[in-house]
């Protein structure tokens, strides 16, 4: 079983699906090379494949990373570097380009164990560009 994802123009997730494992050429329609075309081709949409074990560009049951993050409806399939990346949430935010994901310009800090104990966490504020506390 693979997944693919499908993608708009802009190269925008539109939708992922499960379909058949990209190993599997014995069923493949002649005419297409891959699953990723043949399903491109039926929807009309550009078709890339996407690993469900792939975030932050680690493979989570120790195999190989393929593009970076498993795709979700809304990121962006970015070609030069043949990886998914999730949208931008904060214009300060910077992209890792060894996780493909996107990190704070400043360490969030550790809570104290009193400050778990008030129920307290740590949000991001845009407007002062560093973490708040607030409780949960």
């Amino acid at each position: 079983m693979a997944h693919y994802a499908f993608l708009n123009d802009d190269n925008v997730v539109l939708k992922v699906i499960v379909g058949i494992d990209e190993d599997d050429t014995s069923t493949l329609p002649s005419g297409f090379s891959s699953w990723e075309e043949w399903y491109g081709n039926a929807q009309g949409l550009t078709c890339k494949r996407t690993s469900y074990n792939t975030y932050k560009n680690t493979h989570k049951e120790s195999g190989t990373p393929f593009r970076g993050n498993y795709a979700g409806i809304g990121f962006i399939y970015d070609e030069a570097n043949n990886v998914f990346i999730e949208p931008q949430v904060y214009d300060s935010w910077i992209l890792n380009e060894s996780t493909w994901t996107w990190e704070a310009p400043v360490s969030e800090p550790e809570l104290t164990e009193e400050q778990i104990a008030d129920d307290k966490q740590y949000i991001w504020n845009e407007n002062i560009i560093n973490w708040e506390l607030t409780d949960i």
